[in-house]
């Protein structure tokens, strides 16, 4: 089993090894520290999950273009999964799906799981939690025995999963991490951001053209001198935890 994903704050990556728990011979690529930069071709043999955090409804920009052109299966099973902050995932599983299918996969099961959100972090708190981690262990066991019945040669019904095919355009998003007094300047955050939103020669700038607001640089930052910060941000903040504040449980698809 080959196991992909995108894992700016650790949750997607707590997702997929709690799905594959019970795997053996399980290969992790994770898109954050080991970026596709060359081909790597997925033979037909060989299961192939793809976790993705959701972001304003969709999956990763930069994780999609990493994955159209560099990722190739080879008629062999897939699971997608998309990872979300307890509002909805929106189009982002069936835009997931679609790439995978469209890449050369089939796609046999797939699921949508809630982790704390990764600018709202007061919303879903805590998860993955224990709950969530035997749902998800659950799924894989299912997942497990899909897989086992898949052959290559039989027919091919892409499962139904919620959201729409038809994507629409990517919302931005208004708020990014600043940087605080704290700030020693190491460059780990700049090192680590995905999008290079982070200039080397001065990590006290976030440039927001570029800021896909990940939060990896504020999970790296070795003095927490990064966050999200301002009025705005505060405001929207409690709005938004109060709308979200109910819990969201796992959605499964086969």
């Amino acid at each position: 089993m080959t196991s992909i994903y995108f894992s700016p704050k650790g949750t997607t990556q707590a997702t997929a090894r709690a799905i594959t728990s019970a795997w053996e011979g399980v290969t992790e690529r994770d898109l954050l520290t080991e970026p596709l930069r060359e081909p790597v071709v997925i033979p037909a043999g060989e299961p192939v999950l793809v976790a993705m955090p959701v972001y304003a409804g969709r999956i990763p920009g930069l994780c999609r273009e990493m994955l159209e052109r560099y990722l190739q299966g080879s008629g062999g099973p897939a699971v997608a999964v998309a990872v979300y902050g307890n509002r909805d995932y929106d189009d982002a599983l069936a835009e997931l799906q679609d790439l995978l299918e469209a890449k050369g996969f089939r796609v046999v099961a797939a699921g949508a799981f809630v982790a704390e959100h990764s600018i709202f972090t007061q919303v879903a708190a805590g998860r993955p939690d224990e709950r969530d981690r035997a749902a998800m262990a659950g799924f894989g066991t299912e997942c497990r025995e899909r897989i086992a019945a898949f052959r290559p040669e039989g027919a091919h019904t892409p499962i139904v999963v919620k959201g729409s095919h038809d994507l629409r355009p990517v919302k931005g998003v208004p708020f990014h991490p600043a940087c605080g007094p704290a700030c020693t300047k190491c460059g780990q955050c700049a090192r680590l951001c995905p999008a290079g939103a982070i200039p080397a020669d001065d990590p006290t700038v976030t440039d927001g053209e570029k800021c896909i607001s990940c939060g990896a640089c504020i999970r790296v930052c070795p003095v927490q001198a990064r966050s999200y910060q301002g009025e705005a941000y505060a405001k929207t903040a409690a709005g938004f935890a109060v709308k979200c504040a109910a819990r969201r449980e796992p959605e499964l698809f086969f």
